[in-house]
């Protein structure tokens, strides 16, 4: 990487959880898809309120830059789900594998060294 580009990274941003998902089983608790992000409506709610000490509310400005946007670790990213997927990725693409049996999966990933493609959902069984 030359002196004059910069590696662009995402910066941190609050996770935007809903309202009091802490407190109560049906808002996620424990079911962690219950949690995400829901207005705050109350007339005594401190988070519609912006009160100091809240969570932040998710608003215009905290959405990603055009360089970053869809991107895992810098690279665009295909979905794969068979062999002829895998032939029409070209360089400076990242690849993600899809719901499929252990057997293509491996296919896949003995496939992706040769082509030197990085695969961005690489399990651990997939390892060895």
């Amino acid at each position: 990487m030359a002196d004059t580009e910069k590696k662009i990274e995402k910066r941190s941003k609050p996770k935007f959880l809903r309202n009091d998902w802490h407190k109560k089983i049906k808002l996620g608790s424990t079911v962690k898809r219950n949690r995400k992000w829901r207005g705050a409506k109350g007339r005594h709610n401190k988070l519609r309120l912006n009160r100091k000490g809240h969570t932040q509310r998710p608003k215009v400005g905290w959405g990603s830059s055009n360089e970053i946007k869809n991107k895992v670790e810098g690279l665009e990213v295909i979905r794969v789900e068979n062999l002829k997927d895998l032939e029409n990725v070209g360089k400076g693409v990242g690849i993600m594998i899809g719901r499929i049996g252990k057997k293509k999966r491996e296919e896949i990933i003995v496939k992706a060294k040769e082509k030197k493609i990085k695969i961005l959902n690489r399990y651990k069984e997939a390892l060895k």
